[in-house]
């Protein structure tokens, strides 16, 4: 009996699987290799924000002019969310602010700052879906694989032993490959959703504590708005 169940390797009961089991076992496979591509590809692109938006920060409060600032943070930093918030929201400001150093009339500061807040706000939810492109598709494959995978062996299980109904006699040996095969779709659903479920709650957190900066910043920035419209308002 040892003989027989180690003279098939893993590979010889994937090829022996019946079609369904063999169908379940490729899609487990094509969701495994598309959640690991973004995987990387999101580890990357955090790693990535998050340098940016620590270099555009110091830069930003550093206390130098904000208006230089403008003119080349989106060529220093042409992929940060950050950055993209900060240009969109000076934009509106700029194409409000109106010609030389008199700023927008009194009656039109409450409409003023509530553009560049819209603005902005637009601006975060864009650049927010944008890092969050994939991870809808790596909590499905974390939720559903282990069934996918259950599916295949309940399936793989129920031919090998309809595959007995004729026989006069059944031994462990005659149903041993069978469930073994089968076995292989329940854990090849497990090795498709165990990163897919740690990669998910690691981006789903990081793309929050993005989220949180982006909106943090927002605020700062419309608060230095503000109060630079009022000192220019309290001039003569």
């Amino acid at each position: 009996m040892n003989q027989a169940l180690t003279s098939h390797s893993t590979w010889d009961l994937v090829v022996q699987a019946g079609p369904v089991v063999k169908l379940v076992m490729l899609a487990l496979l094509a969701a495994s290799v598309v959640s690991w591509a973004i995987i990387i590809e999101k580890w990357r692109r955090f790693r990535r924000v998050s340098k940016d938006a620590a270099e555009f920060e110091e830069r930003f409060w550093s206390g130098g002019s904000v208006a230089k600032l403008y003119q080349t943070a989106a060529q220093e930093w042409p992929e940060s969310p950050i950055v993209t918030v900060f240009v969109t929201g000076f934009r509106e400001w700029k194409r409000w602010e109106g010609n030389g150093n008199s700023g927008p009339r009194v009656s039109e500061v409450g409409d003023l700052f509530m553009n560049v807040r819209r603005a902005m706000n637009v601006a975060l939810n864009r650049e927010v879906d944008n890092l969050g492109r994939g991870l809808t598709f790596l909590a499905t494959v974390g939720s559903t694989s282990p069934f996918i995978g259950l599916f295949g062996t309940v399936w793989g299980i129920m031919n090998s032993f309809l595959g007995l109904a004729g026989a006069k006699s059944t031994t462990l040996t005659m149903v041993a490959p069978g469930i073994a095969e089968a076995l292989i779709a329940t854990a090849m659903g497990l090795v498709a959703a165990i990163p897919a479920v740690i990669a998910y709650n690691k981006y789903a957190a990081d793309l929050r504590r993005q989220h949180q900066k982006m909106d943090n910043f927002g605020s700062e920035f419309l608060n230095i708005l503000e109060r630079q419209s009022s000192r220019r308002g309290s001039q003569p």
